[in-house]
């Protein structure tokens, strides 16, 4: 491909439901199996879709969240894996235009197409429609004059006698084509979640049936041709924190799998090594390092085995004691409290670094976007410091009386409450910190673990 374009495109949908992410997969299958590198990203918080995308792209799936992205760091996060790829493709979320303020694109998928130039192709769910394709597309395509739809692929779709009236449709219309459809099939259900979650892995197999799915169906060559833009420039990496090198352990198996890998490449970049290791089946910590990182997942589901592993247990009990940095967000601070029950209301004793227990619930507890601030001085910068990010748990945490907080928390709509605690160098909150929305505490953060 031409050095100065790449093709590039954001994958919205009509609404949610509307089959992106099983499109998606699907599409950077078929497109690396071209021989294209193919750069994939989220729009959003999730920790979900991102892992499928790396499975399918071979590559790491990056955040792109309006809320995390204030000015140009939007730009950054996108330019820091599409800068080197043949073809970036970005998933919405919920439907093109959805957000968390009614009447406005604000925090939706549709801003992020208009801040980084990104033309749309609109995934429609064809199911029991024709004709009426034409007025749908119509109005998604003149609601934002800096939104452009690129070409629309029909999902749900029957049979390939469907596709064509749909196309004709749009044709007659004088709107942006027809470039495929993704015909209904129960084979393509992505696994079911836990409670709305699942661990993030696809048979390989089902994805090279979904890609093949793509290549008859879709005309990729089209599709490529119609959404190239200008290249991004290169990220130039922020300048090294220390000159020392620090290994910061990370938590990485089926318990502990949640993370923002831009926070990852943030961190590499400030010249941080990353040294990923399994609470569930190693015995003892890697070597020589400065700080553990536990991240989020599903403690609950392996708490039995996460509490049997003793002398992991007292390998981390020992790090922490040594005044070394341990952190943990969500699922990871689950498992820093006394114990944790499970949906069957069994009690299992985890680390008791920091005081307090956990319980499981059947409903969700907490789901949203955090204004965070911290709530005295410690690992991420003096108190009043200000940090982003979001809560997504069925658990609830009970802390004593007395615990130190770690944040003061506020949601879009509501007012501040505590959240997390701090006990020494010790640190836990059930939020996922994003680091783009103030690198400052990132770099504080380093420090902390140069000390």
């Amino acid at each position: 491909m031409n050095s100065e374009f790449l093709s590039a495109f954001l994958l919205g949908g009509v609404n949610s439901g509307s089959g992106k992410t099983t499109l998606a997969v699907a599409l950077l299958r078929a497109l690396r199996r071209r021989g294209l590198d193919v750069a994939p990203f989220k729009c959003g918080p999730d920790y979900i879709d991102p892992s499928f995308h790396r499975q399918a792209a071979g590559r790491a799936s990056f955040n792109l969240d309006p809320f995390f992205h204030a000015g140009e760091t939007l730009h950054t996060a996108f330019a820091r894996s599409a800068a080197s790829a043949d073809v970036a493709v970005v998933e919405g979320v919920m439907g093109l235009f959805d957000g968390p303020y009614p009447g406005s694109r604000a925090g939706s998928s549709a801003e992020i197409a208009a801040r980084l130039g990104l033309p749309v192709v609109l995934v429609v769910n064809a199911r029991g429609i024709s004709g009426s394709i034409a007025p749908l597309v119509k109005g998604f395509c003149e609601w934002d004059p800096q939104v452009r739809i690129a070409g629309v692929i029909a999902d749900f779709t029957g049979s390939a006698r469907h596709a064509e009236l749909l196309a004709d449709a749009l044709r007659a219309a004088g709107l942006p084509p027809l470039l495929g459809r993704f015909d209904r099939n129960e084979a393509w259900r992505l696994p079911e979640r836990h409670l709305g979650l699942t661990t993030g892995t696809l048979d390989e197999a089902l994805l090279d049936r979904m890609a093949d799915a793509a290549e008859e169906s879709i005309d990729l060559g089209k599709l490529l041709e119609l959404v190239r833009i200008p290249r991004p420039a290169a990220v130039i990496p922020a300048a090294a924190q220390t000159t020392s090198k620090l290994r910061l352990g990370v938590a990485q198996d089926e318990a502990f799998h949640f993370y923002y890998e831009e926070n990852f490449e943030l961190l590499r970049e400030r010249g941080v090594e990353l040294v990923f290791f399994s609470p569930l089946h190693d015995r003892t910590l890697p070597p020589e390092l400065d700080g553990l990182w536990f991240g989020g997942g599903y403690p609950e589901l392996f708490a039995e085995t996460l509490a049997a592993n003793g002398a992991m247990l007292d390998a981390i009990r020992s790090f922490a004691a040594s005044g070394r940095v341990v952190w943990g967000e969500c699922g990871g601070f689950l498992y820093l409290l006394d114990g944790l029950s499970g949906f069957d209301g069994v009690r299992h004793p985890l680390l008791g670094l920091l005081p307090g227990e956990a319980k499981m619930h059947n409903r969700l507890s907490a789901l949203g976007y955090r204004e965070a601030v911290t709530a005295a001085d410690g690992l991420f910068g003096p108190a009043g410091t200000r940090i982003q990010g979001h809560e997504f748990h069925y658990s609830s945490a009970e802390l004593p009386a007395g615990t130190q907080p770690l944040f003061h928390a506020r949601p879009l709509r509501g007012e501040p409450r505590d959240a997390g605690s701090v006990r020494n160098r010790v640190a836990g909150s059930y939020l996922h910190l994003h680091f783009a929305s103030n690198p400052a505490a990132l770099d504080h953060f380093i420090k902390e673990l140069a000390r």
